[in-house]
């Protein structure tokens, strides 16, 4: 019997790092490690390219594929849509994939609650508020307004965190990515049917 993939959800506040998590995953292992690219409605910021990091469509397009079914999960941030695609969760359960999942807190759960057997969520939490604070601002990814508005979710955030199964201090790079994949392996020898 052919095993089924598994979704890694890896959700975190605003400047946790889950984007280079994630990233840093994939260089490990870009034949085991698949990264779920999800649809926004945002511009891309420098670098960013399409099919790669998201997939940019437009507000319109973008609620067709909400009333189409398109996607497991969505949510307005920030006065943008980001969202998820069924069809790619889908295939990655058919082909045995582990794949990567950089979504917020509402969504993780979400994909847990409609993959359950498939699906295991870890929280990355920051160091210390002030490292957190230091990120936000230090990325260089966002404006003063977009920080606050980042800064006033943080604790709504880390209590929807409280529901994940794993939670992961994201401190140093290399231990936390060593981290996640003892736990992928954890999970992965359970019997649980991922291969």
């Amino acid at each position: 019997m052919k095993k089924k993939g598994l979704l890694v959800v890896i959700s975190a506040p605003s400047g946790t790092g889950k984007t280079t998590v994630c990233k840093k995953l994939r260089e490990v292992d870009r034949s085991r490690f698949k990264f779920s690219v999800s649809c926004t409605t945002r511009s891309p910021r420098p670098g960013e390219k399409n099919g790669v990091d998201y997939y940019f469509v437009s507000r319109e397009e973008f609620k067709k594929k909400i009333k189409s079914g398109e996607l497991v999960e969505w949510e307005e941030v920030f006065g943008n849509y980001y969202g998820t695609l069924r069809s790619v969760l889908e295939e990655a359960i058919e082909k045995g994939d582990i794949l990567l999942l950089d979504i917020d807190v509402k969504g993780g759960m979400n994909i847990k609650r409609l993959f359950p057997e498939n699906t295991v969520t870890i929280f990355l939490l920051p160091p210390s508020e002030e490292e957190l604070n230091r990120r936000l601002i230090t990325r260089g990814a966002d404006d003063e307004q977009s920080i606050q508005r980042r800064k006033k979710r943080i604790g709504e955030e880390m209590k929807l965190g409280e529901h994940f199964e794993y939670k992961v201090v994201n401190d140093k790079l290399d231990e936390t990515v060593e981290k996640i994949l003892k736990i992928i392996e954890e999970v992965r020898g359970n019997g649980s049917g991922y291969n």
